[in-house]
């Protein structure tokens, strides 16, 4: 073949190429944030919420314990300013902490996250985008 074909054939298959590449990266670009009902974690902490929207009526922080005596507390807080301690307990032996904060209403793109504690240390940091 002419090498003027071969440039021809070459030119088209980059356009395709990058065609689809940009097709992906506006898919995944585009993606929703995370709705809020759910369960996220990270290491020991998880956050879990039963509503969906930017109303959240309930929320459940809860924190994975070791067999060792611990005093176990969390925080939750949002990115437009609104937070909570949950309570502080003294375990003694394996079990899960759980506490509900009770948050309102956040306006659509506010982050949510809860940091657990055991023993006055942080074993975990998960957050949420909510969505209307």
């Amino acid at each position: 073949m002419s090498e003027l074909i071969m440039r021809g054939i070459g030119k088209k298959i980059m356009a395709g190429i990058a065609t689809s590449t940009a097709a992906i990266g506006c898919v995944i670009a585009t993606g929703p944030p995370a709705a809020p009902a759910g369960k996220w974690c990270n290491n020991y902490v998880c956050i879990e919420t039963h509503d969906n929207g930017t109303y959240l009526g309930r929320v459940e922080v809860s924190v994975a314990h070791i067999n060792q005596a611990n005093r176990i507390s969390a925080r939750a807080w949002t990115t437009n300013g609104w937070s909570a301690n949950t309570k502080v307990e003294d375990v003694a032996a394996s079990r899960t902490y759980r506490d509900r904060p009770i948050p309102s209403s956040f306006p659509a793109g506010t982050r949510l996250c809860a940091e657990g504690f055991r023993g006055g240390q942080s074993v975990g940091l998960p957050c949420v985008t909510l969505t209307s």
